[in-house]
């Protein structure tokens, strides 16, 4: 059955079904693919609020928390899942530096709001406005840096680095060899397992990379011993600054294009126009929501996950009751002392060997979506957007000041709505 030809099409495949192999899961299975999803988010969940000085625990709440507040705006019918933003990593440093962390909450509710503020707007100018400002020559690119942007972050972890390469946790030649050995396992189950085991590559290749980092004696298991069985999060209330709200407001806006990437890819995983149904103001809505309700607790800005959205085109798994028990898993999982810190002690090479594939899947997403629709990039107009768009967001430009930058996802991202508009379009004679 094909979907007569719209101006979703223009972004969106839904010209052929995709097979859910997850339809017609019982609960239990439901809740270990659910486990998985929380399995491949956790590496990026975690190290946020690591690198910012907020506390993991919570942001495992609040990603929880976020994703169910989602899935309610949304009625259930995106398969995301919602965890720290890395878009504020640098906002979050300068604000906890600055004004402390209940003051940076006040700015992050602020951002939440004004995600909820565009949802509006996109509610009053239709779905339509967003196709005529995000064409695929806009929207593959920036889909790709989704992907190729934290190829670095992949790599270094795989070598037995931390994300950004500036410490060493694991001797290369042994990081490679469980990185490789965990990737190899997933690509294997991937695509050769039969049944309920093509549902866990990702919780495979953990497991294999696990084993032979307790084997090569690289797991410090000093934190599992000291945590205690069941512990609160460290749970913090935001406290009014209008010097962090008026910091954060602008932060936000830029976001907005990434999450609109991310809808756009798992729209095209799923073969659903999920622009139109729920709608993008439904998830931008959400998004916002979830962002506002965890600055409340002292949690990160939430923002919907590229890393699942790999995974599910991995698994398969369309089905978003999975994600609504990943994020139940991710709260119950906050008041687990000892849980957390068996996570905590996965060595790097092992989230760095997934995180190869998920990234590069969404990579290949992006690249499909400028060949399915046939963008010409003999054509000037076209190579140059989709040219700076890479190479800005690939090769890591900023604009900013002091800590605030701009850069990345969001930057590449408003650079190639601004060349889209900008550049005139040349008729064919």
């Amino acid at each position: 059955m094909t979907t007569k030809e719209t101006n979703a099409d223009l972004i969106v495949n839904v010209d052929q079904p995709v097979e859910d192999i997850t339809a017609n899961l019982n609960t239990a299975q439901q809740i270990l693919a659910g486990g998985q999803m929380l399995f491949v988010a956790f590496g990026a969940l975690v190290l946020m609020p690591l690198i910012t000085g907020l506390d993991a625990n919570v942001a495992l709440f609040t990603a929880g928390l976020g994703t169910l507040l989602f899935h309610l705006v949304t009625k259930g019918q995106v398969p995301i899942f919602l965890a720290s933003s890395f878009a504020f990593v640098a906002p979050i440093a300068y604000g906890i530096q600055t004004w402390g962390i209940p003051s940076t909450m006040s700015g992050l509710f602020v951002a939440g709001v004004v995600y909820m503020l565009m949802a509006y707007a996109v509610k009053l100018k239709g779905v339509n406005f967003i196709h005529r400002l995000l064409p695929p020559v806009v929207v593959g690119p920036v889909i790709m840096v989704i992907g190729l942007g934290l190829a670095p972050m992949a790599v270094n972890m795989a070598i037995g680095k931390a994300g950004d390469g500036s410490m060493i946790f694991i001797e290369q030649d042994t990081a490679l060899i469980i990185s490789l050995s965990a990737l190899l396992t997933t690509l294997l189950v991937s695509t050769m397992a039969k049944g309920v085991f093509k549902l866990v590559p990702i919780f495979s290749g953990v497991m294999v990379g696990y084993t032979l980092s307790f084997l090569f004696g690289v797991i410090d298991f000093s934190p599992i011993a000291n945590a205690p069985w069941l512990s609160m999060p460290n749970f913090v209330a935001p406290e009014w600054n209008w010097h962090a709200i008026l910091f954060m407001i602008p932060v936000a806006i830029a976001p907005a294009v990434e999450h609109v990437g991310d809808i756009l890819a798992i729209s095209n995983v799923t073969g659903k126009d999920f622009l139109k149904k729920p709608g993008l103001h439904r998830t931008l809505f959400g998004d916002g929501l979830a962002t506002s309700a965890s600055s409340l607790l002292g949690g990160p800005p939430n923002t919907t996950y590229s890393e699942v959205t790999g995974a599910v085109m991995l698994t398969r798994n369309f089905n978003p009751k999975i994600m609504m028990w990943a994020a139940v898993i991710a709260i119950c999982l906050a008041f687990v002392g000892k849980f957390g810190a068996i996570l905590q002690t996965i060595p790097v090479a092992v989230m760095g060997g997934i995180m190869i594939l998920l990234f590069g899947t969404i990579a290949s997403v992006g690249l499909n979506t400028l060949i399915r629709h046939q963008v010409d990039l003999s054509d000037a107009r076209n190579l140059c957007i989709v040219s700076v768009t890479l190479i800005f967001g690939i090769g890591g430009m900023a604009f900013g000041f002091g800590a605030f930058s701009l850069q990345g996802v969001s930057l590449c991202g408003l650079v190639a709505i601004a060349l889209n508009l900008l550049l005139p379009k040349v008729k064919s004679l």
